[in-house]
């Protein structure tokens, strides 16, 4: 399992951010993590095109469930594909909030993502409410259940923990609370997908940052991060991408 780092530039870049990614390719041309950029959609064909033979792979930030058809703003699993993504995010706690995303729709998308031959994402995450009435488990645990898509394996899915609450707001859990749920989260996957959960990518995110990278991913079951902010320069996702090849 080659651990991966992830950045989701959100509803944030134009053509001039594309230097940082440059940057970030050339400050690290071979890292012992794989190394991922999920810009808006209107880069993710420059993106590409720019990253091309480098380290860097390329991502969207949501598919449609369907490949094609009168969708319009919609974009599909395979235009992504087309424009050179190799993965894509799904279920963003920000997309379950903003546009009433349910598991059952992520689901959908997360198999389109499959059929067109992109790895998902797939996010998970309880809210400061769920995780005060310690519900949290109960929570990721029914989101996992109804988001992993048919066909899952270790190659095509990869599994962010995010804590809504911690997300770009500079609070974190602590090291004892991702461990539980990571751990959590593989022995949950093993009852879904079998042996495949044992080489399925863990990823935490919530605010990441280089001061905490190296702590965090020293907690078992963290097999890289999903990182907002910080990815959007290459020298705080750069200072990231090192802890993780560490």
């Amino acid at each position: 399992m080659k651990k991966l780092a992830a950045g989701n530039w959100k509803m944030n870049g134009t053509r001039a951010a594309l230097a940082e990614a440059q940057a970030l390719t050339a400050a690290h041309p071979a890292p012992a993590c794989e190394m991922l950029l999920c810009p808006p959609a209107t880069l993710v064909a420059a993106l590409a095109a720019q990253a091309k033979g480098t380290a860097l792979m390329t991502g969207g930030q949501d598919c449609h469930p369907k490949a094609s058809g009168a969708h319009t703003g919609d974009i599909s699993a395979p235009m992504l594909k087309d424009a050179g993504a190799t993965h894509v995010i799904l279920g963003h706690s920000e997309r379950r909030a903003d546009h009433g995303e349910t598991d059952a729709l992520v689901k959908s998308k997360a198999e389109a993502a499959l059929a067109a031959g992109l790895i998902a994402i797939v996010c998970l995450g309880e809210t400061e409410a769920q995780r005060d009435a310690g519900t949290t488990l109960q929570v990721i645990g029914t989101q996992l259940d109804g988001s992993i898509p048919a066909g899952a394996t270790a190659a095509n899915l990869v599994i962010a923990y995010e804590p809504v609450w911690a997300i770009g707001t500079g609070r974190t859990p602590t090291l004892a609370e991702i461990a539980e749920v990571h751990a959590f989260l593989r022995a949950r996957l093993q009852g879904l997908i079998g042996a495949e959960a044992a080489g399925t990518r863990l990823l935490y995110g919530g605010s990441v940052k280089p001061s905490n990278a190296a702590e965090i991913f020293a907690v078992p079951h963290v097999d890289g991060a999903l990182v907002g902010g910080a990815s959007l320069k290459a020298a705080d996702f750069g200072t990231i991408v090192a802890a993780l090849s560490a």
